[in-house]
């Protein structure tokens, strides 16, 4: 039997300051308008995918988070496998520097993959963007991809849209493209995460739970009744690309983050004007909003902005400078529940310095009607802005020499019954790779 060929890479996921919504074309998963994200560093949010090569394979297989997925099922991951192996490269062995594989033989092999985020799935924070960034990522490095990444980046968006968008790194646009079969609709690094350095984040996860109506529903029921939803794509969004791309370069904040407002509150608009209305933000994401304008003005200027994707999730943006004095914010009026106070911000030090930084002095009468939201945010992720998606070294693989996943590892150390029992039934290990870092592992 040869020996498989395995590649691991780790990927980001990404937040839209400037929102794709709504497609152009289904099958080419091609969007009605451009878009811009800034991409988040893989410190803090990333998904892990392992791909293992071998002729000896029946046939490809998939196992998420865990839990084996039917590849034959689903037409994104049979896309992403079919437009990599079309253009293939051929494989030469780093050691002896002969082929390994040749391109032509890719066709006839079959690839095992093995993935996992450290973030909830379906939640609103992007987890698909990552998965499928992954997975074109890891089948290129694997399959030696002939193009260019932003060619490569076209694959990723026919598995998930805003995939495309995972593969670089720091400010990255999506170009909606002209042609009908979509080959130019890919996405380009505006800025790499250098660019600006001062520029934090704060992610307040309001839900971990899966979202009642998916965005890919939703884009397909808002292009069909929302009349603002297409003013936006050909009127709004053109113009704000042009102004968002500019505030970045310039690192003008608070051009940068009013316009992330902006476009959050119009996209969210569109949802409202579909119909039926879908409703992906919440009382508690409202709230946030309202702390976050009054943040503002208390400070006299604009310090902190938001946007929200489809789900309740608030992602804050700041500068370094000003992130441990909104944190204090966010703690006041969003304290923990006294079950999630250990480990609720998953960087000790920084809730340490909003401790000492307090929130500004004004605050608390902007918004003194407002009774703090005890326990209603389950999380807070201080992080920035990252690299794209890249190679991991072996030892990080998910998966074993041939291909299948790691085996579980032993139920955590002084476990309850139920803890044990969920090992032994082999739920475990998903809950852990879904759930860890909402437990601050």
């Amino acid at each position: 039997m040869a020996k498989p060929v395995q590649v691991t890479v780790s990927s980001p996921t990404n937040i839209a300051v400037i929102k794709y919504w709504g497609k152009r074309d289904a099958k080419a998963n091609t969007p009605i308008n451009s878009s811009v994200s800034i991409t988040i560093n893989q410190r803090d949010l990333r998904t892990v995918t392992t791909v293992t090569a071998s002729k000896e394979f029946s046939k490809d297989r998939l196992w998420l988070n865990g839990t084996e997925e039917s590849v034959a099922d689903n037409k994104r991951v049979l896309a992403v496998f079919r437009e990599v192996r079309a253009r293939a490269g051929d494989r030469v062995d780093s050691t002896t520097g002969e082929v390994a594989v040749k391109a032509a033989d890719w066709a006839s092999m079959r690839v095992y993959v093995v993935s996992a985020n450290n973030f909830p799935t379906a939640a609103g924070l992007a987890s698909s963007a990552a998965g499928y960034a992954a997975l074109a990522h890891a089948l290129g490095e694997l399959m030696c991809y002939t193009g260019s990444l932003d060619e490569l980046s076209a694959v990723a968006r026919q598995g998930s849209g805003s995939a495309c968008r995972s593969l670089h790194g720091g400010f990255v646009a999506w170009d909606m493209g002209a042609k009908a079969d979509g080959t130019d609709s890919m996405a380009r690094q505006v800025a790499p995460a250098e660019h600006w350095p001062e520029l934090d984040v704060l992610i307040l996860v309001v839900s971990d739970a899966k979202k009642t109506v998916s965005s890919t529903s939703g884009m397909d029921t808002s292009i069909k009744t929302s009349k603002l939803l297409a003013h936006r794509a050909a009127s709004v969004v053109p113009e704000r690309m042009v102004r968002m791309e500019a505030a970045y370069l310039a690192r003008d904040f608070a051009a940068f983050a009013e316009l992330a407002m902006a476009d959050s509150n119009q996209f969210h608009s569109t949802c409202l004007d579909t119909y039926p209305p879908i409703f992906y933000m919440n009382d508690v994401s409202r709230a946030v909003i309202q702390v976050v304008h009054a943040f503002n003005s208390a400070c006299g200027e604009t310090r902190a902005g938001y946007t929200f994707d489809a789900g309740p999730n608030a992602v804050l943006l700041t500068r370094k400078e000003h992130t441990a004095q909104l944190l204090a914010a966010v703690l006041a009026f969003f304290p923990p529940s006294a079950e999630a106070e250990a480990g609720f911000v998953n960087d000790a030090a920084l809730r340490a310095q909003a401790a000492k930084a307090g929130q500004p002095a004004g605050l608390p009468a902007l918004l003194a009607k407002m009774a703090p939201l005890k326990g209603l945010v389950k999380k807070v992720y201080h992080t920035d802005v990252g690299p794209g998606a890249h190679p991991l070294d072996d030892a990080e693989s998910l998966a074993t020499p041939n291909g299948l996943p790691h085996a579980p590892p032993p139920p955590p150390a002084g476990a309850t019954w139920g803890i044990q029992l969920a090992w032994a039934l082999g739920l475990g290990y998903p809950l852990a790779c879904i759930g860890g870092a909402l437990m601050g592992k």
